[in-house]
């Protein structure tokens, strides 16, 4: 997958993760409430996060995309990383939009503009014939960042990383059609 960064929305562009951000995102994971669906339980909120951009780093080199640093264009505050990026859910490979915010910017819209904006990239950029976001069954704030996204509940049972999740999936035809509305 060629991936790049520098996207920008309304409000926000897009860089790179780097080792460098270990100390920011250490924000997002010492916040319990931020991190109830995603936290690591062996580490701590300074070893999950360096294990996050660290894993983020190496999809990059994979060639499997990856999150994304969100930058207010305003600020140049870093507020919350997005991207799309492979997982394995149902056995099988699906593009996913992912999204995380440090809990200060919850609420203000970012988190909907970043799905967007790399939803629209996927399909604009590579021949997906849709596209995933992979939402633990509680976690009703992504799902509705997820339904904004145009995307629909597939599968309220998807299997992913041994646990149940809901899979929610917006198609290259649903794009289309959404794009021709506006």
């Amino acid at each position: 997958m060629h991936y790049t960064d520098h996207l920008e929305s309304l409000r926000l562009t897009t860089r790179f993760v780097t080792l460098n951000d270990v100390a920011i995102w250490t924000e997002y994971c010492c916040d319990p409430i931020a991190t109830t669906y995603t936290a690591l339980p062996d580490k701590t909120p300074e070893q999950m996060s360096q294990f996050v951009i660290e894993t983020t780093i190496q999809r990059y080199a994979d060639g499997r995309g990856g999150l994304q640093a969100l930058i207010s264009k305003d600020t140049g505050a870093f507020i919350g990383q997005c991207g799309i990026f492979i997982q394995e859910v149902n056995g099988i490979q699906e593009t996913e939009v992912g999204y995380h915010l440090i809990p200060r910017y919850w609420g203000m819209g970012y988190a909907t503009e970043a799905a967007q904006l790399f939803r629209n990239y996927a399909f604009e950029n590579y021949p997906l014939d849709s596209i995933v976001s992979i939402i633990h069954p509680l976690n009703e704030p992504s799902k509705k960042v997820a339904l904004r996204n145009g995307m629909h509940l597939s599968d309220p049972n998807a299997d992913f990383r041994g646990g149940k999740y809901e899979l929610f999936r917006i198609t290259r035809k649903e794009w289309e059609l959404m794009k021709e509305r506006k």
